[in-house]
């Protein structure tokens, strides 16, 4: 579970985030919407431990990033190219991810077979370095990354961004089928309504940082509500 209190954020006279109260219930598949400026990014940001919030707290099965280290053992996450290891092949870099997280070499490789299908033949086995895969290919090993651990919590930061139309429908699938043979707590962010609604159990809508509406998928129609919001 994860609890937000009191967190805000400013840059300047902008406010990046003012959440009062939001709980994440565990096996919640959340999508975070809203225009560029929301505060989607900067939220994530200061889940991982990469941004001081001004006030307030994060905190994750009961443990606060910026306190302990704990929560990583539990997480995976992809925000930005500045996750990956660039100077490695991919089969570089997750074994690598299994070394500093005490996954053995044989189940990284097991676990790399079962994304083989997202990686689309175009990851793994290239003699490729990550610094000269295409963007597509670069979010594509970014996201296996952050699941090939099988973390309980996964942040994932516009998966759907450089993916063709193809790949995009395969991580939906990834997505929904990790879900429900790890019930992690899922956590995304994307400009794509369609996609973010398809697979989300939850939606939480941004506008300059705060909150404005939290939607259950099951009790609405939730894209009629959002593409209205989006339109006016």
């Amino acid at each position: 579970m994860i609890k937000i209190e009191n967190l805000k954020k400013q840059f300047g006279q902008t406010v990046a985030c003012d959440i009062p109260s939001f709980t994440i219930n565990d096996g919640d598949m959340l999508g975070l919407v809203g225009n560029n400026g929301a505060g989607k990014t900067t939220l994530f940001r200061m889940m991982l431990d990469l941004l001081q919030p001004d006030a307030g707290t994060v905190e994750i099965n009961g443990i606060n990033p910026a306190q302990s280290e704990d929560w990583k053992y539990m997480t995976g996450a992809y925000v930005d190219e500045g996750f990956l290891i660039d100077y490695l092949t991919p089969e570089e870099y997750f074994s690598f991810i299994g070394k500093i997280s005490g996954t053995s070499q044989k189940e990284i490789e097991n676990r790399m077979q079962q994304y083989e299908h997202l990686a689309g033949g175009e990851v793994f086995g290239q003699k490729k370095l990550i610094r000269n895969l295409s963007a597509g290919n670069k979010q594509k090993v970014g996201i296996i990354s952050a699941l090939i651990r099988e973390p309980k919590l996964v942040i994932l930061d516009e998966p759907f961004n450089f993916l063709d139309p193809t790949s995009q429908n395969v991580l939906k699938r990834t997505l929904k089928e990790y879900s429900e043979r790890t019930h992690a707590t899922i956590l995304i962010s994307s400009h794509n309504l369609q996609h973010t609604v398809d697979i989300s159990s939850r939606i939480a809508l941004l506008e300059k940082g705060v909150i404005i509406r939290d939607l259950y998928t099951a009790d609405s129609d939730v894209e009629k509500e959002l593409t209205e919001y989006f339109s006016e």
